[in-house]
């Protein structure tokens, strides 16, 4: 199949790029330098011995303590028919969220090249190490409507390592298909021979609606111990009016039990609800539930495994659009203790975190 796939693709490739012998070639691309950095301290009420706090969580996540949760330098080349991005990275994020990957690996946010494939720009190839195609939570604070990310973005990838297709017939869609080497993967794991696949359908009617269907399919285990994973994300992120924004997500998974026909299953819906007092000031209200009873993302080695609802409330000051002060308190609630206490279990957890986030370059 991959080699009928390889074939159909260099003919695509061939016949779009020979046909591109305009002059936009020869323009001249574009260079920008840009970088970010989120300082932030945490106070967990359950005061854990260790300065990690829960090993479900990879953003803000050390207790009474200052740090960078993540620091970023990037450097993108833009040009009308091909572009490429590169950035690296530091920070408690880079340290607890690429913790799989190898050497210098941990470092790289961002690696990636692109090639357009039509001469409207419509068809793009891209390959690299990029930003997932799942969820609508990123890495960088600044551009999540809260501080903090959900439990259904802590839990499924924020990057992946392939390549894909992206085609924009016109405004209101856009349609993705990629091929990437796992679940949050820089590197393949060792003894799995075949690749994952993912796709991504966009549907924006207007400017003030986002509908969002993503997939993956594929597994990180070894052929001899193979489990196949099916993932599904749905989202749709509304503009109610000038000052409030909603977002609602629901994302479900299933993973095929080792030498069996049955499967482990996970899911979660999220509601982010967002108002904002002026140009500077906004204020979040997020409610969130996570099913993960068999431990498939989160291994709790518990009863019930993880069932945990939440909530949380954050207030944002933004004195420059490229500047933001933010203060979110956050409440988590489990049906098993699963929740580091000192140096045993609980069954909530409430912490407070505290950010200056900047973006520089833009």
């Amino acid at each position: 199949m991959l080699r009928y796939c390889t074939v159909i693709f260099f003919f695509v490739f061939t016949q779009t790029t020979s046909a591109q012998t305009d002059s936009t070639w020869k323009q001249n691309p574009q260079f920008k330098f840009s970088g970010f950095v989120d300082v932030f301290y945490a106070y967990d009420a359950n005061e854990p011995v260790a300065g990690k706090r829960q090993e479900f969580i990879y953003n803000h996540n050390r207790h009474n303590e200052f740090n960078i949760n993540l620091g970023l330098l990037k450097l993108e080349v833009d040009h009308a028919r091909y572009r490429a991005n590169f950035a690296i990275q530091a920070g408690t994020y880079a340290n607890d969220n690429y913790m799989a990957e190898t050497g210098t690996l941990k470092n790289v946010f961002e690696a990636n090249a692109g090639i357009s494939l039509s001469k409207n720009d419509k068809l793009w190839l891209d390959a690299g190490i990029f930003g997932s195609h799942i969820g609508f939570e990123y890495a960088t604070s600044i551009d999540n409507l809260t501080l903090t990310r959900s439990l259904l973005a802590e839990s499924s990838p924020y990057f992946l390592s392939g390549a894909k297709l992206t085609y924009t017939p016109n405004d209101s869609w856009e349609v993705i298909a990629l091929i990437c080497n796992g679940w949050q993967r820089i590197e393949k794991v060792a003894g799995n021979s075949i690749p994952s696949f993912g796709t991504q359908l966009i549907y924006s009617p207007g400017e003030k609606t986002t509908l969002n269907w993503s997939t993956f399919i594929g597994t990180d285990d070894p052929d001899e111990a193979r489990r196949m994973r099916y993932f599904n994300n749905f989202y749709g992120q509304f503009t109610v009016n000038d000052k409030i924004e909603l977002i609602a997500g629901f994302d479900v998974g299933a993973q095929e039990r080792l030498h069996s026909a049955d499967y482990d299953v996970w899911y979660g819906p999220v509601i982010i609800a967002q108002y904002k007092f002026g140009e500077q000031w906004a204020m979040a209200f997020r409610a969130e539930y996570f099913d993960d009873e068999n431990g498939v993302i989160n291994n709790t080695m518990t009863p019930n495994g993880f069932k945990t609802s939440g909530v949380s409330l954050n207030f944002d000051y933004r004195p420059y659009q490229t500047v933001a002060i933010r203060l979110e308190g956050r409440w988590f609630n489990s049906r098993d203790q699963v929740f580091m206490d000192g140096r045993s279990f609980r069954r909530d957890n409430a912490f407070i975190v505290a950010s200056l986030a900047i973006r520089f370059g833009e």
